[in-house]
Parts: C-alpha cells; sequence; structure tokens
C-alpha cells in the first residue's frame, strides 16, 4: 500500500495506542512516534464481584438473571473514544491522511465516533492488533496490506 508522505497513523488495542506520522516516501514508509499512551486496566473481577441483579416475569413464576456487566470492556472502549477524540481534532485541523491499524472490537467502536472530517481523510482501516508493536513492523504491515 503506499503510504503518502506526512500522514498519521494509529495503531490501537484497548490499552495501547500508538500515533505515527510517515516521514519518509509514499513507497518506502519510515514511521516516527508522534505519541504513545498506555492505560492498565483491571480485570472485571477486580472491578466489580456484585452478583448479577433478577428480573421476575409478569406472568408465572420464573425468574432470570441479568446479564454480568464488563467493566474491563468498558475501560477499554472508553480508551478508544478518547483516541479517536484526538484524531477528530488532528482531522480538523490538518489535511494529511489517516490510516487506523486497530484490533477488530476496536475499530468497530472508533467507526462509531468518527467525526465528518475524519471519515473523509481515512484510506485504509486495518484489522490488526498492532498497538505493541515496533514502527518498523507497522511500517511492514503496511507495505504488504492491500486494499
Amino acid at each position: 500500500m503506499l503510504v503518502t508522505h506526512g500522514a498519521i497513523i494509529v495503531a490501537i488495542d484497548g490499552a495501547k495506542m500508538a500515533l505515527y506520522r510517515n516521514r519518509g516516501k509514499d513507497f518506502a514508509a519510515d514511521l516516527e512516534v508522534l505519541e504513545h499512551s498506555a492505560k492498565y486496566t483491571a480485570s472485571t473481577s477486580a472491578m466489580g464481584t456484585a452478583k448479577p441483579g433478577r428480573t421476575f416475569r409478569s406472568m408465572g413464576s420464573g425468574r432470570s438473571a441479568y446479564q454480568t456487566a464488563n467493566y474491563h470492556q468498558v475501560e477499554e472502549d472508553q480508551f478508544a473514544k478518547a483516541a479517536v477524540e484526538k484524531l477528530n481534532i488532528l482531522a480538523q485541523q490538518s489535511n494529511l491522511d489517516f490510516i487506523v491499524v486497530a484490533a477488530p472490537h476496536v475499530l468497530g467502536v472508533m467507526r462509531k465516533h468518527y467525526s465528518g472530517d475524519l471519515r473523509k481523510r481515512i484510506v485504509a482501516e486495518i484489522d490488526k492488533d498492532y498497538a505493541g508493536r515496533s514502527p518498523s513492523d507497522v511500517a511492514d504491515l503496511l507495505r504488504e496490506y492491500e486494499a
């Protein structure tokens, strides 16, 4: 895949994010790190251990339990939303292309929060978990990726 000079690449999962810029040629990506962030998220059992609530049927004596909340997943989704807010601001302030490399679930969460400007500037979305990888690994992925 051709990655334009100056393009912004974000590699993210639910707990780590790396923001890169292509300082190389269109055909030979050379990624420099603009920002790297990570967030520790405790397991759901550590965050909340209350029993799920119960519901009663209106007719008869049947009961069932509500599904327990997955607090860990909620925290990871919030991390993805915060990352999209950064990207929305960057898209509003620049004319650069954007490439999103994200774990499949995170990519689904992020898509719901793209601004119009960002949506227009995204040239590729890759559903791979490369958040903890080196810039050269991400560059290799981009080089091998075919849209």
